[in-house]
């Protein structure tokens, strides 16, 4: 990180418990240096052993990103950190309406056959990434499944929590895949309306669909790192966490670049991949 990026980041950072006397020991190392680790494993798509010399160790990296990732950290510093980027554009910290969509990628040798799946849509073996965003591509949650698992199945899980911690949430736009019993279950129990973007039958070529776009562009920006180009994760909930961090790495360039000129929305966020 530059030196505009940790002041970024500084103020967002989980605090941790024997600061506030909740017991514990104070960490032998710098959150900035644990964070680059994490960063640079996150962008080069290294082995936790083939840590370079310049951080800490790679055991001591990586009980810090295990400690995160069990406990939820790494997903609270992300939401804490989306809440600045999206005040940052304007919009309130908790959005109105979402996105969902799916990716799926193949799994490495490393992934259990008991998390993994065949996608025979996308004709992959491995893992499927279910993401809610918000209307500028934030992230608002991950959910990793076998490959196999579908978007109308995953969204069942993931909808009951989303309207959970998004209170404001009343609308969703999806893809085709989400069609069926799926749109009556989440207006019925959970007041969301979820609404279908469906392509013509009279479409040629390549042609963006209103809203399914901004969703499309985040799953992009997740290609754009390296360890998550496939996954390499034995479970499911490291796949999430390195989305997190992925998406922290995004914001954190983002908020840090002084603004020189107006730009349009789609610019700045595309500017920040």
């Amino acid at each position: 990180m530059t030196d505009a990026q940790w002041q970024v980041v500084r103020d967002v950072l989980p605090v941790p418990a024997w600061l506030e006397g909740r017991g514990g020991q104070p960490e032998g190392y710098c959150h900035r240096q644990m964070l680059d680790a994490i960063f640079y494993v996150t962008d080069n798509a290294i082995k936790w052993r083939a840590m370079p010399c310049d951080f800490p160790a790679w055991d001591r990296v990586y009980a810090f990103f295990r400690r995160w990732r069990d406990k939820g950290l790494a997903r609270e510093f992300h939401d804490r950190l989306r809440g600045k980027a999206r005040e940052a554009e304007g919009r309130q910290a908790e959005p109105t309406a979402a996105i969902i969509d799916s990716q799926s990628v193949k799994g490495d040798a490393s992934v259990p056959a008991a998390s993994r799946g065949y996608d025979g849509g996308k004709k992959i073996n491995g893992r499927r990434r279910h993401v809610i965003t918000d209307s500028l591509g934030l992230l608002l949650m991950v959910l990793v499944t076998a490959a196999d698992v579908t978007d109308r199945r995953a969204a069942r899980v993931m909808l009951p929590q989303l309207r959970t911690r998004f209170r404001k949430i009343t609308l969703i736009w999806a893809d085709g895949g989400y069609t069926g019993r799926l749109v009556d279950w989440a207006k019925e129990k959970l007041q969301l309306t979820l609404q279908i973007v469906k392509r013509s039958d009279d479409m040629t070529g390549f042609v963006v669909l209103p809203r399914r776009w901004v969703v499309e562009r985040t799953l992009g920006w997740l290609l754009r790192t390296r360890r998550l180009v496939r996954d390499f994760e034995t479970l499911p909930a490291s796949s999430e966490a390195f989305v997190y961090f992925s998406l922290v790495m995004l914001m954190s360039r983002r908020l840090a670049r002084p603004a020189s000129r107006p730009q349009t929305e789609q610019s700045r966020w595309a500017a920040a991949a």
